[in-house]
């Protein structure tokens, strides 16, 4: 179904300006990201997801549906490079760095990522866009929000969540999200995404009550924190550098896991490929993230 939504979001008429951007090396990485957190990786008996989802379909599809509400180039480029300091794993990261709340630790890299890509500051040279404005990329509300308001992030992340992995949402449901989708001043005067029809709202909001639900599972917390402990005794050993979860694509990652020679390591590396679901036990995480939204109809808030 990811075709589908691209098709929706005209994958095939890419606006001129933005196709010499697809190459950008820092972006391209993320074509060996996994939108869900190193987990294509993970026993399948724990996930079994529709389709491979990277993260630079998740880049493209966002800054495409900006373009879409939008037209605006500036909007669009900062939702495509959103989430170019995406590290391998994802938000497994922040799990190891002890972020389960905001899970917004990885993002400092973005300034050093986009101003190692030479190439990308020249196509943003030629399009007199400054680097700092795609940098700061929270800047514009369209792009990123903080919750319970609705952003192409986040509207995105839930189509893509529902197609992968909890496989709640249909095409009708794709098509009716797409072309109902609209832009309004918020109670801040804020440019937000929201919709022109309650019952589309309230389908949205059932897909993503399902997705968060999802994310607070014993399984899925389990799992994140199963791999956040291999990497960072992948890190503490001198298997992996830091750096290195920035620098190489999951692929490459896991390639380097599968080599390490090390009793310990080898043992939590299969139960995570291994694992049954009768198997995982309930561990406490503290403030795990929340997901909830309130999106607008209209112009105002649904609930």
């Amino acid at each position: 179904m990811l075709d589908y939504y691209k098709k929706l979001l005209k994958i095939n008429n890419i606006p001129s300006f933005l196709e010499k951007y697809l190459i950008c090396p820092s972006l391209m990485r993320l074509k060996k990201v996994g939108y869900f957190c190193g987990m294509d990786y993970a026993s399948r008996d724990i996930y079994n997801f529709s389709e491979y989802i990277s993260r630079y379909d998740h880049s493209l599809t966002v800054a495409l549906l900006i373009y879409k509400l939008t037209k605006n180039k500036l909007y669009t480029l900062a939702g495509l490079f959103h989430d170019v300091s995406t590290p391998c794993f994802s938000h497994v990261i922040d799990y190891m760095n002890n972020d389960y709340e905001n899970q917004e630790s990885t993002e400092e890299y973005t300034s050093d990522i986009i101003n190692n890509d030479s190439y990308l500051k020249s196509c943003l040279k030629k399009d007199n866009i400054n680097v700092s404005d795609i940098i700061n990329f929270k800047n514009y509300h369209i792009v990123d929000s903080k919750r319970p308001c609705l952003c192409a992030d986040r509207l995105d992340g839930i189509i893509l969540t529902g197609i992968g992995w909890t496989k709640n949402i249909t095409k009708k449901d794709i098509y009716n999200i797409v072309n109902d989708v609209s832009l309004f001043n918020n109670e801040n005067n804020d440019l937000e995404i929201g919709f022109k029809s309650v019952s589309i709202a309230k389908r949205v909001m059932e897909i993503n009550n399902s997705i968060d639900k999802e994310c607070h599972s014993k399984e899925d917390n389990y799992m994140m924190m199963l791999l956040a402990k291999i990497t960072k005794l992948a890190i503490e050993n001198n298997y992996i550098s830091y750096s290195d979860l920035y620098k190489y694509n999951e692929d490459q990652i896991f390639d380097i896991f599968n080599g390490i020679n090390n009793l310990l390591f080898k043992e939590l590396l299969d139960e995570f490929k291994l694992i049954k679901k009768k198997d995982i036990k309930n561990i406490n995480i503290p403030n795990v993230k929340q997901r909830k939204i309130n999106p607008l109809v209209n112009g105002k808030r649904l609930v």
